[in-house]
């Protein structure tokens, strides 16, 4: 079973000093790190993977290293699951209308996105659609959040909620 953090948004430092301890211990059982942007520094990756092997990609307040460095969209296979990330930001429709279109043309099977900061997990057309919220930013969400998946022969994804420590 790999086990595979999903965040977005940490924003740091403009929205914290640090990655939340509850995330870190996260990371320590971590086989695989995604990030959907808004990193804001690039010293956040390399606490990051650190840990694990961390890919991910670049959101609208992120600086050119960081685009330059990871992008604004990809695809990774994990054993057989197909998982697109972006970040989602962009002008006219919503949040995750954006996500959906960036991979409208490809065959995945979960799609990873950030940017509202609001934590979502649906179906649309046999593809799951998971947003984790954010770590470290929840502007008007009840509680900070980031996300779990696992993958053996299924595959489970879940938010993990906490509130500051």
């Amino acid at each position: 079973m790999k086990k595979v953090l999903i965040l977005s948004d940490t924003h740091i430092p403009a929205r914290a000093k640090q990655l939340p301890k509850i995330l870190l211990d996260a990371c320590e059982e971590a086989d695989l790190i995604l990030h959907a942007g808004d990193w804001q520094n690039l010293d956040v990756f390399f606490e990051l993977s650190a840990y694990t092997e961390t890919i991910g990609v670049a959101g609208n307040v992120d600086p050119w290293e960081i685009v330059d460095r990871f992008g604004k969209k990809k695809i990774v296979t994990v054993e057989n699951l197909k998982i697109g990330i972006v970040h989602g930001d962009g002008t006219g429709k919503t949040t995750e209308h954006r996500a959906v279109e960036a991979f409208a043309e490809d065959e995945v099977d979960l799609i990873v996105f950030g940017h509202s900061h609001i934590p979502l997990m649906k179906e649309i057309n046999g593809v799951t659609l998971f947003n984790p919220g954010s770590p470290t930013d929840k502007r008007r969400q009840p509680q900070y959040s980031f996300g779990l998946l696992e993958v053996g022969e299924k595959w489970t994804v879940q938010h993990i909620f906490f509130d500051k420590e």
